[in-house]
């Protein structure tokens, strides 16, 4: 008997992992339902440095993953923003961050030259070590949070340094949404009373912010930030 339930439970385990889809691929039902990918899984295609016209050298693919190399040359850093603009979405996708690292994920960006900074103008959900991160001190500066507007540490629920975390990043009409690893960390609409007073009450009400979130529709941005990033299983649906 006992050999019995051995044998089922590594049956379950080969088949179940035989089962797992790839990472940076889509489902038929996936492509059925609208999603496409971000990243190919091999390429930075369809991204590029801010304000620039290629990924600088800090940003490499390896193992089916973008990586974000803060020990390379300086002049080959900056954040990396898609080619294309979106509006109305639901983003999925999967980061890891090194140890005390710190990094975001910035959208409705408005790429011109006036604006020298991704954060100039788009939000931002929170990518961080919880734990070993200098920019740990503030509840709404932790890992999913609406960065320095909104959010806690009881619904900050990052894995443990080294794992995947999955995020969920839903705009629709100004509405934002947000999850990691399946837990609701904000949800609100942007230009409202409500998002007006977060701004009020965050580093956002400065004057070198004037332009900050007032479009909700632009580029999306994976933020260069102290310590090592990857990112993987990034895609998009227009709803």
């Amino acid at each position: 008997m006992k050999k019995t339930l051995l044998f089922f439970a590594a049956f379950v385990l080969l088949y179940g992992a035989s089962m797992a889809q790839t990472p940076n691929t889509l489902t038929k039902k996936e492509v059925k339902n609208g999603w496409k990918l971000l990243f190919d899984g091999n390429t930075t295609k369809g991204w590029h440095t801010y304000l620039r016209d290629t990924v600088g050298s800090k940003w490499t693919v390896q193992n089916g993953a973008i990586v974000f190399d803060p020990s390379k040359p300086k002049n080959g850093g900056g954040d990396i923003v898609t080619n294309e603009e979106y509006e109305n979405y639901e983003l999925n996708l999967e980061w890891k961050i090194s140890k005390g690292g710190n990094s975001g994920i910035i959208f409705d960006i408005q790429e011109d030259p006036k604006f020298y900074a991704t954060y100039l103008t788009g939000p931002e959900m929170q990518v961080l070590d919880n734990v070993d991160a200098q920019d740990n001190k503030k509840e709404n500066h932790l890992a999913g949070c609406l960065y320095d507007m909104s959010g806690n540490a009881s619904v900050s629920r990052p894995k443990p340094v080294g794992e995947w975390n999955q995020v969920r990043l839903i705009q629709n009409k100004g509405h934002l949404t947000f999850y990691l690893n399946g837990t609701k960390t904000f949800d609100g609409q942007i230009g409202s009373e409500e998002w007006n007073k977060l701004v009020q009450n965050s580093k956002f009400k400065e004057a070198s912010f004037s332009n900050f979130a007032k479009v909700a529709k632009g580029k999306i941005a994976l933020q260069e930030h102290p310590g090592s990033s990857q990112w993987r299983n990034i895609k998009i649906k227009t709803l």
